[in-house]
């Protein structure tokens, strides 16, 4: 049974390490980061915003694609070069944080 905890959290691990390098990869930490607001809002914040509202993961990826403004601040998200598929992990990844 430890073993399997053991695996099944090593891989945890390595997803959301795979999920943060396609962050890395698309360009979104140069204006976010995990727990720190920079250009935009940390994704710790933006996980606690939208925690618990059934349609985040959507709402969430659509705003990577499509980009939007007046949400956190003045400063526009400029639309983000990433497939539907990208735009959905990255939100399920940035809605895990804590």
């Amino acid at each position: 049974m430890k073993k399997v905890l053991m695996l099944l959290a090593v891989g945890l691990v390595s997803v959301s390490f795979a999920n943060q390098q396609l962050a890395q990869q698309k360009g979104c930490m140069a204006c976010h980061a995990t727990n720190a607001k920079k250009v935009g809002p940390s994704y710790a914040d933006i996980a606690k915003k939208y925690a618990g509202k059934p349609d985040a993961v959507d709402y969430l990826a659509n705003k990577i694609k499509k980009g939007g403004a007046g949400v956190w601040g003045s400063i526009p998200m400029p639309p983000q070069n990433v497939t539907d598929a990208e735009a959905k992990q990255l939100a399920q990844w940035i809605l895990s944080i804590k």
